[in-house]
Order: structure tokens, then C-alpha cells, then sequence
């Protein structure tokens, strides 16, 4: 019969039957089982398949990368090529080029007969490529070890360097450092010798040059010096420097762009040639510059002065000495003080003193008021506006010839004789002597010429006070440079025409010709006739019964005037007690002049009057001067002038 039916998972209900036993087996009890609650397996779900992708729209996407990929590519090749391509080499080319200066030759400076007083000497600034100077072999040994270490060790020994010390101007980014500057030629073609053995990349040289000034300390102040980097800072180094310097060239080569760097032989080598500066010569005689100097610091020394100055020239304004004490050696300016650098003859100002009395007897002979044998009453003392004036020694009333009054430099007997001079007349006598500007001896407007010299001190008649109205005619109240005193006597020893004083006889060319500088301007300042007797006159104070015997020069007529005032103090605006500038300035041979010669000394302690301690530089500086400048002895007898009167 069929079995009951269920419901679908669940046991039949009714009466449980037991399943019968096998064969063998007997019946066994079995334990009564609650019925079980199960639900029916859900129906598996169907695997799913892998999707594939559609291969005409990838190829598509493909094609269009690409597409885009090559318009680019294309679009900047078509710049670079075509819009661009000019830029672009350029660009290219600039960085394969090089460009090293070619220095040009500083022109020499020489004294009047050629001798060098600065010179250019030729010198190497050794370079280094520091990203291809890594790239060296060496030897592979341990000596020559590559790299840097081993360029180090081959040329420390060359270059006078210690290795370390290399090894660190070497090493960088630097595609031009400098390892050593101012090395001498022969230095250069030593290491010139090493690189090229070993192969060593990257090391090079510029060209470069060293002033020298073989006279060292002889005109210093006037020929001035340039710095280390080849700047012009002084004296006719810096005012001519325009001439001096020339113009640099250059060259410009084509370098590959491998790790030697080396010069393309077919590439790009454009050179520009330096043009050469041109050379400056002085009037300056070495020689007597020279003894200019000695003799000056000798007698700054002995007097125990603090500063002295020393002008020789011709009568025609030819600048042969211009000596200052303390000086200092141009090839090592930075030994000595500033003060000592400049030209103290050019920028100290200083009251004259007793030789300004030569302009106040000039313009009273020239002004017709007074001859060389006018009788003047000199009394002890002389009162003028509100000043009681004395001269340098007490006497009592004294009988004097205009000649006397200069030759015993008297203050009364001057301005006796000048106060017949109007105020404004002697102011014009003053300024065309050249007291009160600069005298131009550069022979240039520059400014580095003109801060070269002082313009002196000389205020107009309409600014002097009552007294200073007298002073001024016997040095005082006015302020000269030792150049404007020389100037004066050079006028008088040139017939009263003045020739504005130079320094500077011309230049040469970096062609070798010679073009005289240009003629300095001539004033008419005195009669021959004035000048003539002014000369008589102040021969007397060399005679026997002048101020100035120690000026004497055995053979030669010298004519001349002592100088003796209180140091006039520019921060008190006062004189200073027991200072004094001490001068003598003079010419000869008196009968026909050729030199002139000035001397001044401030703050002598060892002596101070004008014809002790000023007089003996000056016979000594002039007797050398006539002899190395072969001037003949004088041949005539000096012509008796009266000094005193009954």
C-alpha cells in the first residue's frame, strides 16, 4: 500500500513504526526521538559568466591616446624646428660659448728724460672649471689618485700652494673660480706644462697685470698708485686715468659640452684685441726728486718739524720736485697713514709770512708809489685801525731804503710802503700772482685734478677787517700752498709773466708717438723793469746784511725771501704759542734765473726763523738742481742797492 502522506519536510504523524532488523539482528529498543523542523535548500544560483571587453572601442581609445601623444610631439617639434629654431640654436650656441677678457696694458708713467716711475708688469690669474676638474684620471696610482685630490697634489707643489688649501679652491659648482691670482708668467707656464702632461681638465688662465713703481717712494705723492684689482686711487695714477687705463678686448670661443669642455676647433672664435693705454710723462726730473727728498726729511728730522714740502721749478712753470716729508712707498701704500699720501705741497695751506712781501713791493714799484731806493722812516712801532704793529725784533727808529725794508723783511717799512696801494688794486695784484686758486698744474679740469689741490685762502677787500687790510701786506690773514708761494717768485724770476705751473709734459700713444701737452696760459702780472728790481732787491736778503745768509751758493748770484709766522691753528681759528712755519723761497742764478726753488717746514722745534732752518735745504737743493741741470755759473757782479739812508 502506499505510505501516508506528509507535508513537505515534516515526519509522517500517527503512530511511529520501527524499521525492521535485519537478518541475525534482534530487535533493539531505540530511544524516542523529537521530530526536526528543516527548511528546504534554496535552488543554487547561476555562475557568473566574465564580461569581455569590446575591442573596437578600445582600439579606438588607443588610436586617440596615440593621436593626442604624436600631436604634441609634433606640434613641438614643429616650434622647435620651425617657429623657434633661430632661439633655439642661439640658446644652444650661448651656452657652448666662453668669453674671457683680454686686459689691455696700463701705459707706463715716466720722469721728464723716460725713467719709469710706474710700469705694467706682465701676470696670470690661474682658473678652474670646477664641474670638469672632478672628471680628471689621474694616473692610478697613489701619487696621482683622480678627481680633485689628485689635481691637487700635482699642482700645489707648481702654484707655491699647500694641497689642502687647493683642494678647496677646486671643489664647488663654479664653472670659473679662481685658484691663484698674480702669478708670475714663468709660474703660468709651469702649470701650463702639468695640466697639459697629465690631461687635467678644467684649468685654465685670463690674462692679468701687476703695477709696479720701481722708484718707490721718489714722487709717490705726485705719480699716486692704483689698487690690487687694478683701481686708479691717487695722484696722476687716478687723474689720468681715462689715458692710462685702455680698453680691454676679449675672446669669445665654442666649447663642446662633453666633461672636458675643450675649445671646438671649427666653432665660433671671435677676438676683440686690447688697445693699449697711453703713457704719461711727467716734468718731473727723477733725479732731483730724489734729492729733493732726502734733503727734506734729513732736515725735518733734525729740526723735528712735523711736515715740510719742497717745490723746484723753472721759471717757465716746469715742475721739477715736489717733495713732501713724512712720504710714503707707492708699492705699499697701505703702510702709511693717509695723511702722509697725499701731496702736502698741493693741499696744506699755510700763512706765507714775509715772502707775500714780494707781491706787496711788486704792485708799489709796478703802481709807480715806490722805487728800491725811496727812503722810508721805520719807527719801533706803528699804529693802523686798532692794532699796534711791531716787527720781529725791538728797535728803535730806523733809517731804510725800499730795498732795506725787504732786505731786513720789516713789517712797518712794508706797510708804509704798500698802504699807498689801494685795497682793491693789491687785491688784483694778489689774484694774478695766483694766490687764491688753484694753479691748474694738472693742466685738467677733472675733478680728481682739482681735489687734488687746494685753492689756498684769500677773502676780497670788502670782507677784511680793519687790521687785516695791513697784515695781508706782510703774510698774514691770507693762506697760500707751498706751489702758489713758488709761483709768485717763479713770476718774478720769469720777467713778471706768469706761466701757470704743470707737472705733466705730455703722452704717448700705444703707437709710440709723443704729443706735448698743451701750453699751459701765460699772465702779465709786473713790468720786466718791476720784476728786475724786485730781483736786486731781494738779493740783499741772501748779502751780508739779509736774513738769509745760509742761502748762499758759491758762483751763482741767489736771490730769495725769508718766511717766519705763527702757526695759524684752523680748529681754534687762532695763532698757537711758540708754532711757527719756517720758509725760504728763492731763484738763480739771480742775473738770469732758471730755477726756482721753495722750502717750508711747520712746527719746527730745533729752530724756527725762516733763514736757519729753511735756508740751508734750499742751498742744498738748488746747487744740486743748477749742476744736474748744468746751468753756468754766474758771470756778473750783483749791483750794490742802498739799504739805509742819513
Amino acid at each position: 500500500t502506499a505510505p501516508p502522506r506528509t507535508a513537505p519536510g515534516r515526519p509522517a504523524q500517527g503512530r511511529a513504526t520501527a524499521a525492521r532488523p535485519g537478518p541475525g539482528q534482534g530487535r533493539v529498543p531505540q530511544a524516542r526521538q523529537a521530530p526536526v523542523r528543516t527548511r528546504p535548500p534554496r535552488p543554487p544560483r547561476p555562475r557568473r559568466r566574465p564580461r569581455l571587453g569590446n575591442p573596437d572601442l578600445r582600439l579606438r581609445l588607443v588610436l586617440v591616446v596615440v593621436f593626442l601623444v604624436m600631436s604634441v610631439l609634433g606640434g613641438r617639434l614643429v616650434q622647435l624646428q620651425g617657429l623657434d629654431s633661430e632661439s633655439v640654436a642661439k640658446q644652444a650656441l650661448e651656452n657652448r660659448m666662453r668669453t674671457v677678457d683680454l686686459p689691455a696694458h696700463r701705459g707706463d708713467i715716466t720722469d721728464v728724460n723716460g725713467r719709469l716711475l710706474a710700469w705694467t708688469v706682465e701676470r696670470r690669474h690661474i682658473l678652474v672649471d670646477q664641474k670638469l676638474v672632478v672628471n680628471y684620471v689621474g694616473e692610478g696610482d697613489q701619487k696621482h689618485p683622480e678627481g680633485i685630490p689628485g689635481v691637487a697634489r700635482a699642482l700645489a707643489p707648481v702654484l707655491g700652494m699647500d694641497v689642502a688649501t687647493l683642494r678647496k679652491k677646486l671643489t664647488g659648482t663654479s664653472r670659473g673660480a679662481y685658484v691663484k691670482k698674480d702669478v708670475t708668467p714663468e709660474v703660468y707656464r709651469a702649470v701650463h706644462t702639468k695640466v697639459t702632461e697629465l690631461r687635467i681638465p678644467g684649468i685654465g688662465a685670463e690674462q692679468a697685470s701687476r703695477r709696479v713703481y720701481p722708484a718707490q717712494t721718489v714722487g709717490a705723492q705726485i705719480v699716486g698708485f692704483v689698487s690690487k684689482d687694478g683701481r686708479a686711487l691717487a695722484g696722476v695714477e687716478r687723474i689720468f686715468d681715462p689715458e692710462l687705463k685702455g680698453t680691454n678686448g676679449r675672446w669669445t670661443f665654442e666649447r663642446s659640452g662633453d666633461k672636458y669642455g675643450a675649445q671646438i676647433p671649427t666653432g665660433v672664435n671671435e677676438e676683440v684685441e686690447p688697445v693699449d693705454g697711453n703713457g704719461v710723462r711727467l716734468t718731473i726730473d727723477q733725479d732731483i726728486q730724489w734729492q729733493a727728498q732726502q734733503i727734506l726729511e734729513a732736515q725735518v728730522k733734525a729740526t723735528e718739524a712735523e711736515t715740510g714740502y719742497v717745490v723746484v721749478m723753472t721759471k717757465t712753470g716746469q715742475i721739477l720736485a715736489l717733495a713732501s716729508a713724512p712720504g710714503f712707498d707707492a708699492s705699499d701704500p697701505g703702510a702709511s697713514d693717509a695723511a702722509d699720501r697725499q701731496n702736502r705741497a698741493l693741499t696744506d695751506v699755510f700763512e706765507p709770512g714775509s715772502t707775500s712781501k714780494v707781491v706787496t713791493l711788486a704792485a708799489a714799484l709796478e703802481e709807480g708809489v715806490a722805487t728800491p731806493t725811496d727812503e722810508i722812516t721805520v719807527e719801533g712801532t706803528l699804529r693802523r685801525s686798532d692794532r699796534t704793529f711791531h716787527d720781529a725784533e725791538a728797535h728803535g727808529t730806523e733809517k731804510l731804503t725800499v730795498a732795506g725794508v725787504l732786505a731786513k723783511s720789516s713789517n712797518i717799512g712794508t706797510i708804509k710802503i704798500g698802504e699807498q696801494v689801494p685795497a682793491e688794486t693789491m687785491y688784483d695784484y694778489m689774484r694774478k700772482f695766483g694766490l687764491g686758486a688753484k694753479t691748474g698744474i694738472f693742466g685738467t679740469s677733472r675733478g680728481s685734478a682739482t681735489l687734488a689741490e687746494s685753492s689756498g685762502i684769500l677773502a676780497p677787500p670788502s670782507k677784511w677787517s680793519g687790521s687785516q687790510r695791513y697784515t695781508m701786506m706782510f703774510g698774514q690773514g691770507l693762506a697760500v700752498t707751498a706751489l702758489q708761494s713758488a709761483d709768485v717768485f717763479a713770476t718774478i724770476a720769469n720777467d713778471g709773466v706768469r706761466v701757470a705751473p704743470r707737472v705733466v709734459a705730455g703722452t704717448t700713444g700705444a703707437d709710440g708717438v709723443y704729443t706735448a701737452a698743451p701750453a699751459a696760459p701765460q699772465t702779465r702780472v709786473v713790468s720786466a723793469q718791476t720784476a728786475r728790481d724786485v730781483r736786486l732787491m731781494l738779493e740783499n736778503v741772501v748779502g751780508e746784511e739779509g736774513t738769509a745768509r745760509r742761502a748762499e751758493i758759491p758762483g751763482y748770484r741767489v736771490a730769495g725771501k725769508t718766511g717766519t709766522s705763527q702757526y695759524a691753528d684752523p680748529t681754534c681759528g687762532c695763532y698757537r704759542a711758540g708754532l711757527y712755519t719756517s720758509s725760504f723761497i728763492g731763484m738763480a742764478p739771480a742775473d738770469n734765473p732758471e730755477i726756482v726753488v721753495a722750502v717750508v717746514l711747520q712746527k719746527p722745534k730745533n729752530g724756527y726763523f725762516g733763514g736757519t732752518v729753511a735756508a740751508p735745504v734750499f742751498q742744498q737743493v738748488m746747487s744740486y738742481a743748477l749742476t744736474k741741470r748744468q746751468v753756468p755759473p754766474t758771470l756778473t757782479k750783483k749791483p750794490d742797492l742802498p739799504l739805509t739812508w742819513k
